[in-house]
């Protein structure tokens, strides 16, 4: 069963990372705390996901607004050492609920976009810095930082290729950031990080099928259709 879920979560990462989105990565911890405690879901999901980055970063390279991840990375530091003192002193029931409260937001968070692009805003300095602190928070916690940065980003005025471009270098450098804060707090297992190698094929493979997929997909049915699997995975994790 781990190894199916491993397998499973390595097919997401590529996906996600692929251009699919946020709604697949948010999967993650969920279904490797079916099969692990949360702590150690979170850890493993770690190096899983910088996998899928270094792929994403050569498909998207230089498509990217450097200037929106400067104005939101040093609050993303502080938001990711808070989160990871946070995940190393709680329960992993506590974890569980987080983790389900979490999902549930991005469930929210998803299902407003649209009207967040369609708000007439007027940015302000404090709104990058506010986003990068709680995706730094939610990214340490659970992997669930993308509803903050994507919901600042989605009010910005940038193509979707840049956004995706820009999402891609965020998240890689915010994983980058945790590895050394998740290492201090004793979060990632080097033998099973060593022991789940082989998804690395998987993983980069599902980047080409969602770099693929997310030209002829409709994706509104597809966020759909995982929408309602985050929901259920949230009611598990809050009562199960």
């Amino acid at each position: 069963m781990t190894y199916i879920i491993i397998a499973v979560v390595g097919i997401l990462v590529g996906l996600s990372k692929g251009g699919l989105g946020a709604p697949l990565a948010v999967l993650l911890v969920p279904l490797l705390s079916m099969v692990m405690p949360v702590q150690a879901a979170i850890g493993l999901s770690l190096p899983l996901l910088m996998i899928g980055d270094a792929a994403a970063m050569v498909m998207y390279w230089r498509t990217w607004e450097i200037s929106y991840v400067k104005q939101m990375l040093l609050p993303t530091i502080i938001g990711i050492i808070l989160g990871t003192i946070l995940l190393a002193a709680l329960p992993d029931l506590t974890l569980r609920r987080v983790l389900g409260v979490f999902t549930l937001i991005f469930i929210a968070y998803r299902l407003g976009a649209d009207r967040l692009q369609r708000y007439e805003y007027q940015p302000k300095p404090w709104h990058a810095y506010l986003a990068g602190w709680l995706s730094g928070v939610g990214s340490a916690l659970a992997n669930t930082g993308a509803p903050p940065f994507l919901a600042y980003m989605l009010m910005q005025p940038i193509t979707p290729l840049t956004l995706v471009g820009t999402t891609t270098l965020y998240f890689a450098l915010v994983n980058l950031i945790k590895l050394p804060w998740m290492l201090m707090a004793g979060m990632l297992d080097f033998q099973e990080a060593l022991a789940s190698l082989w998804v690395i094929p998987i993983i980069i493979g599902a980047v080409f099928v969602g770099r693929w997929i997310v030209k002829r997909i409709n994706q509104r049915v597809f966020e759909y259709i995982l929408l309602s699997a985050l929901f259920l995975a949230a009611m598990m994790l809050l009562f199960g």
